[in-house]
């Protein structure tokens, strides 16, 4: 049944509309947790309450919808608003449900407050659309309805449609038993005959076949085969009944076959595409290098000229220690310049250690950086050969499917050869001639 819900206040038109007369019957069938018995009480009450609270959008109201010619008793639809109720985090709300009949079918209406009287704030209402859905296509599968198009899980989808990032992750998930069971349930609630269900099953990446017993199986693009019955969930004699017989349909070989055929542009598709990848990184690679290069150019020429800058600088004003005229020459009579000499040299020696360290560090510090950008070439330069592996093996395994199945006739000619090499009977070529003496 499809559920359409909404958060919103307006108790008043919502109660309104809930009485509408262009309805057949109107049923108040329960009002829970208030203490007006009525549907307007009810209402102004939950109004009452959001007062106390920020809330502007008090009420969610939730209608549940079967699909129609479906006769869906009282327990269903209460079993349905339970389930609704737990997922939207609603349990125990104050709460108001009635019944709608019109032209031949029945809905139902369900209002919760979303005030929270002992905590005084209102519920909160995380992807109440998706929970909603989950809840709706459950409710299809477990009835047996037929599913609306657009309710279907589309998340198998075809292969054949993947981008190359798509077909990798499917192949990283691997055979997840809940999708699958999900995908061929989705395919068979929203199929009425035959042709239906060949396209709803294409439409998620598989194939209908002849089972080996004459059953109807799914095959999917790894050729692993699935029972119909037994992961649609249904009975045998169901499945016959809305599809006949299966002798028209394709053996097991001949669906791999056509579907391996059917991969192939987009293997091709694929191949292409990560090429353009690795050109693409090859060239980016190459960009960022000589990009880095000259930035590390730039840096050192700039701490290169400050040091010489620097030097040219801290050398004069050593220099200038040094008096001129009679003062020098009472200073090296003393011993005064000879000591100035000695400390000059101490100290540009120990500049010159210390423009050392600042070139070495700027030098360590860029040699990291070029190690860096080659490790993260080398990483994906092994991701892109892992993918260019992952589809050479693709291309072989398909490659070997579209050829269909080995001739028998061929395989026991090769199983007898093999078995007389085995047992050393087979014949000996006939000798060349020895040349005469």
């Amino acid at each position: 049944m499809i559920l359409v819900g909404n958060q919103r206040g307006g108790g008043r038109d919502l109660a309104a509309h809930l009485f509408s007369p262009d309805n057949d019957h109107v049923t108040v069938h329960e009002v829970r947790g208030f203490a007006s018995d009525d549907v307007h009480g009810a209402f102004q009450e939950a109004y009452a309450m959001s007062k106390g609270t920020r809330c502007k959008q008090f009420l969610f109201s939730l209608s549940f919808n079967p699909p129609p010619r479906e006769n869906v008793s009282t327990e269903t639809f209460e079993d349905a608003i339970a389930r609704a109720e737990a997922k939207l985090g609603l349990t125990n709300q104050p709460r108001v449900i009635v019944f709608h009949e019109k032209e031949g079918r029945r809905h139902a209406h369900a209002v919760w407050s979303r005030i929270d009287i002992e905590e005084m704030k209102a519920v909160q209402l995380s992807y109440s659309h998706r929970k909603l859905q989950d809840l709706s296509r459950e409710l299809y599968l477990e009835h047996g309805w037929r599913m609306p198009e657009g309710l279907a899980d589309q998340s198998r989808s075809d292969p054949r449609n993947f981008t190359l990032d798509e077909w990798q992750q499917a192949k990283r998930q691997g055979h997840d038993p809940r999708t699958i069971k999900t995908a061929l349930q989705d395919a068979w609630a929203i199929s009425d005959n035959k042709a239906a269900l060949v396209h709803a099953l294409k439409e998620r990446g598989y194939s209908l076949a002849r089972g080996d017993r004459r059953g109807y199986v799914a095959v999917d693009h790894n050729g692993e085969v699935y029972a119909l019955s037994k992961w649609a969930g249904v009975k045998t004699k169901d499945v016959r009944a809305r599809l006949g017989e299966a002798n028209t349909l394709p053996s097991l070989d001949e669906a791999k076959a056509t579907f391996a055929k059917e991969m192939q542009p987009a293997l091709s598709r694929w191949e292409r595409e990560l090429q353009e990848r690795i050109d693409a990184h090859h060239a980016r690679t190459e960009a960022n290098k000589h990009g880095l290069i000259e930035r590390q150019a730039a840096e050192r020429k700039a701490l290169f000229d400050g040091i010489e800058d620097r030097r040219i600088k801290e050398t004069q004003a050593r220099q200038e220690r040094f008096r001129t005229g009679l003062a020098g020459f009472w200073d090296k009579l003393r011993g005064e310049h000879r000591r100035l000499r000695e400390e000059n040299e101490k100290d540009a020696y120990e500049c010159l250690l210390r423009d050392r360290r600042q070139k070495d560090d700027l030098i360590f510090a860029q040699l990291e950086q070029r190690r860096a950008l080659q490790e993260r070439h080398k990483q994906d330069v092994e991701r892109l050969q892992d993918q260019q592996r992952g589809l050479a093996e693709d291309r072989t395994r398909f490659d070997r499917a579209a050829q269909g199945p080995p001739d028998p006739v061929d395989d026991r000619k090769r199983a007898f050869l093999e078995n007389r090499r085995n047992t050393g009977d087979s014949p000996e070529r006939p000798r060349a001639p020895e040349p005469e003496h």
